[in-house]
């Protein structure tokens, strides 16, 4: 190492110091922070070489200028004036920006004392015990619980003709494939993803589904799967599956139920008929379903119990009427959740638990929840999660009637003159080729998502459908639709939070189709197990001490007595949010990717500032000392939740499939996935995706 690398190693050790000093609790140092960085260079070497070098050099040559000694030998409070000047962007003359440089620093050390050991900082999980987050299971004894070990196929062993073809695997797509398999038709399903063990998930909390800063967990890889986004000048930029605007959904087999919180909310009866209650919004394409709740009760009611729900059947009255109860009690509440019980027991609202697909019991041969602090973004470490893998496709394949590709992708539907599905084309990379195999299919059957579902459609353009299958009327791609969240943030003096996951354990509706004043309005609960570094970046206070002993305090003062309210809003979905192709870019097999636009009707953001108030008003009740809201911003939504691009109607000119929930004018072409919804409720989709998925496979079987 060069003399100037180590005056520059002397010189980082110095400032992250300063940013997490020693106390009682170890310092940045001494708690691996620097190690952590070392890799963090190797993998960044820009943002090191062109924001962190210029930065630290500068920072010292302030320090000569001023002091005339190196940083290093400065006394405490005249490092932290330089650090002040330095985040307040006093220093005019440095070559690079020295809030910059600071901000970019204080998080990567923040990252390093609170993030996973495995990354190289947080040495023995110190920093967690400090705060007093627990990763693990209550039961440290627990052991890892076995997983499917799905039989794969390759293209060349499938077969040549399937009875039907189910594109994704994930909620909707598991489910159709279970149906399907069991009424003794052969079912190929097609995931783009891979089949990833618990280990292969892994568990970095820089790299998953809930913050995803330097990659995800579950696929697409970075490399080769691009998207678009539509610029105001009409250009598109390309986005990465780990940015924001990319919309990314787990692609794996399990799809998002593999990493999901798994909240098992049923629509209300009235997000059935929103265009009927409220009107049609200007600007908006608010629609009623050509369902009602009561066409879709029974296929509720089945998804609770095949799949696996937890919850209390009478906690929530007025959301439509049950015919039978959960087939598992609801978790135990958690400390917070007692809390918020009784302040909302105050105002006057209804409270209760929160459904979630998760084992309260032991159930299936499969154990009952550990309550690990870390359930949202990862994989289940007890295998308790209810999701497309370990439930449903597990079914599908037990009967022998149904095949699995992994890395496999669908790239092209062949019709027959626009009525008729005649097969799939699929592509794979295979020991470094790429492979196409055509699949001839009696029945095929959509299920990628949203955006992928509307992507396949629209590429899959014949002379009989030039615009791509089932876009006659110009609808596929459009109404593309998400939630808005919208919520609130408290601090208590007293522990609040017990860190017995997966933590979201209470909600109310008490402004799901209110007296409000807005439309449709949606559901509040408490939030999941928050991670350190979650905390960290969107749990502070705006007033808080971000670093020096008084940040080290915040974190270790705050953690465990803060409280997030927070939910979905029913989403007024519009015509140019939507899913289109790009006219200038491909993914790695020469496709056309997915090009997004559009942004959120006023009325959802005007629906999700009265969501935050009454969170807000949730929290005070609650004792809370200092309460703060969160906002949205205007921007497309779609993300996990996305939805809608292929909707639902009796009316081919405003809708892409027909109640059954098969492409309109065609007789064997299904789609299984949150894209049929018209609208998406006030609360997490996915049971209404599974929901769904059971009706139409059955209507499928029924023309078989």
């Amino acid at each position: 190492m060069s003399q100037d690398q180590l005056h520059l190693e002397a010189l980082l050790k110095a400032v992250t110091d300063r940013l997490i000093p020693a106390d009682d609790w170890q310092s940045a140092s001494d708690a691996g922070v620097l190690t952590y960085m070392e890799r963090y260079a190797g993998q960044d070497a820009a943002v090191w070489a062109k924001v962190i070098e210029p930065g630290l050099r500068s920072l010292q040559e302030e320090a000569m200028r001023l002091h005339g000694k190196p940083f290093s030998e400065l006394p405490a409070g005249e490092q932290d004036q330089l650090l002040q000047e330095a985040e307040s962007d006093a220093c005019r003359d440095w070559p690079v920006s020295s809030k910059l440089f600071f901000d970019t620093l204080l998080n990567l050390t923040a990252e390093g004392y609170y993030g996973t050991p495995e990354a190289g900082g947080n040495r023995e999980g110190k920093s967690w015990e400090m705060i007093g987050f627990r990763p693990g299971p209550v039961a440290e004894a627990i052991t890892p619980a076995p997983e499917a070990d799905f039989p794969h196929k390759t293209l060349e062993q499938l077969r040549d003709r399937y009875d039907a073809v189910v594109i994704g695997a994930g909620a909707g797509g598991s489910v159709a494939a279970a149906v399907l398999a069991e009424s003794g038709m052969q079912v190929l399903v097609v995931e783009r993803g891979s089949w990833l063990k618990y280990d292969q998930v892994g568990r970095d909390h820089l790299r998953n589904h809930r913050i995803s800063k330097y990659g995800h967990n579950t696929g697409p890889d970075a490399e080769g799967n691009p998207r678009t986004f539509a610029m105001a000048d009409g250009s598109e930029r390309i986005t990465l599956p780990i940015d924001g605007d990319y919309h990314n959904n787990a692609m794996t087999v399990g799809g998002g139920t593999r990493v999901y919180g798994a909240q098992a909310w049923r629509f209300h009866t009235e997000d059935f008929r929103m265009a009927s209650r409220y009107g049609i919004p200007e600007g908006s394409s608010l629609a009623d379903w050509p369902i009602s709740y009561e066409d879709l009760e029974p296929y509720y009611q089945r998804a609770e119990w095949e799949v696996g729900v937890s919850g209390d059947g009478s906690a929530h009255p007025g959301r439509g009427k049950r015919y039978g109860p959960y087939p598992m009690p609801a978790m135990p509440m958690t400390l917070e959740a007692e809390r918020l019980a009784r302040a909302a027991q105050k105002l006057g609202w209804h409270s209760g638990a929160v459904p979630l697909l998760i084992n309260s019991v032991e159930r299936d041969g499969r154990q009952a929840c550990g309550r690990c602090g870390q359930c949202v973004g990862f994989a289940c470490p007890t295998n308790s999660k209810n999701g497309g893998h370990n439930t449903m496709l597990v079914r599908a394949i037990a009967t022998g009637n149904c095949d699995l590709i992994c890395d496999a992708f669908a790239e092209y539907i062949d019709t027959d003159g626009g009525k008729h599905a005649t097969g799939v084309r699929l592509v794979q990379e295979w020991k470094g080729s790429v492979q196409r195999r055509q699949i001839q299919a009696g029945h095929v059957v959509v299920a990628a998502g949203a955006i992928e579902s509307a992507r396949l459609l629209l590429n899959s353009a014949s002379d009989s459908e030039p615009d791509g299958i089932g876009n006659r009327h110009g609808q596929v791609g459009r109404n593309l639709q998400g939630h808005v969240y919208s919520g609130a943030y408290g601090i208590f003096d007293e522990v609040v939070q017990d860190g017995l996951g997966p933590g979201v354990s209470i909600a109310t509706f008490n402004t799901e189709h209110s007296n409000l004043g807005i439309i449709g309005g949606g559901l509040l609960a408490n939030e999941f197990t928050r991670l350190p570094l979650i905390h960290w970046y969107r749990a502070l206070s705006p007033n808080a001490a971000r670093w020096g002993i008084k940040g080290k305090e915040t974190m270790r003062e705050t953690f465990l007595r803060t409280s997030q309210i927070q939910g979905p809003i029913q989403e007024i979905p519009n015509p140019e949010s939507r899913v289109q192709l790009s006219k200038s870019v491909k993914d790695r097999f020469g496709i056309p990717v997915a090009f997004l636009s559009g942004s959120v009707h006023p009325e959802s953001l005007r629906a999700a500032a009265v969501l935050g108030g009454q969170a807000e008003k949730w929290l005070w009740a609650a004792g809370a000392r200092e309460v703060w809201q969160t906002k949205p911003g205007g921007g497309l939504s779609a993300g996990q939740h996305q939805a809608g691009t292929l909707r639902m109607g009796n009316d081919p000119e405003t809708s892409v499939t027909d109640p059954s929930g098969r492409v309109h004018g065609y007789d064997n072409l299904w789609v299984s996935d949150g894209s049929v919804h018209v609208t998406n409720g006030g609360v997490n989709p996915v049971l209404t995706i599974m929901a769904l998925a059971f009706r139409t496979a059955d209507n499928l079987v029924k023309l078989s």
